[in-house]
């Protein structure tokens, strides 16, 4: 018998260890948006590139790898960004009525200054020319792929014991002239980077109470959407990890 070829043709050949599915789900399940924790302590570079690399490698539409990494350390760059955030900051707590503008206005929702390094991935839409492989139907798939690169950076620096802040209440325009980014490039997000004091059991607007987490047998559906059915064994399952990763974050908190 060819062992290689049944290996091959075995669903966890490819699995990794139990250890290392482990870690990789507690970089998922304790990444936490921060704001207002981070202490001055620099990074180091090596562990900057680290997390920077793993970003590089996220997936895109068509391989047009159309991200850039704008590394801020510059104080008084810092102090331009907080200011575009100031100003949208003051017009969106308008947008809020009663209880929720009282909230909004007492939430801490930055960590520009604060942060040692701040970080804006951009996406470069005409990387590639006007023609992307899995991109010529869905024209946003290059800012999705974009978000891919965010999210890798953050579970990455999760690992490496960072916490990372979006922040995204800005007028793009304003930001781009902060950074001097040409109007031609997206800013996707702008990232706070830094070690922290301590990580939050839960996300800070689930504790103030501005959001529930949503249980996750309200948002599958089957075949069409809008087809719930929870007699589906996967509820049962999705129910159970759930409850699971909620102990295993308070528990680590």
């Amino acid at each position: 018998m060819n062992t290689s070829a049944v290996a091959q043709a075995t669903p966890s050949a490819h699995a990794f260890t139990q250890e290392a599915r482990d870690a990789i789900y507690h970089a998922i399940f304790s990444r936490r948006d921060v704001r207002g924790q981070f202490l001055p302590t620099p990074v180091p570079d090596e562990v900057l590139s680290r997390i920077l690399t793993a970003a590089h490698h996220a997936p895109s539409v068509g391989f047009m790898q159309p991200w850039n990494f704008l590394v801020v350390r510059s104080p008084d760059t810092k102090r331009r960004v907080q200011g575009a955030f100031a100003k949208a900051h003051a017009e969106a707590a308008d947008m809020f009525e009663g209880d929720k503008r009282a909230v909004y206005q007492k939430l801490k929702l930055e960590g520009i200054v604060e942060a040692p390094v701040g970080l804006c991935i951009t996406c470069d839409r005409e990387r590639t020319g006007p023609v992307v492989v899995g991109r010529t139907h869905m024209k946003t798939m290059d800012l999705y792929s974009s978000v891919c690169a965010v999210q890798n950076l953050w579970l990455a620096a999760r690992a490496e014991g960072l916490g990372v802040g979006w922040v995204s209440i800005f007028h793009q325009a304003d930001l781009q002239a902060a950074l001097g980014i040409p109007k031609g490039i997206t800013p996707i997000a702008y990232l706070c980077v830094g070690y922290v004091s301590h990580f939050h059991a839960k996300p800070e607007l689930e504790t103030a109470g501005w959001l529930p987490r949503l249980p996750m047998e309200d948002l599958v559906y089957f075949d069409q959407w809008g087809q719930r059915d929870d007699q589906q064994p996967l509820i049962a399952h999705l129910r159970r990890d759930q409850a699971a990763a909620r102990r295993g974050c308070e528990a680590t908190a």
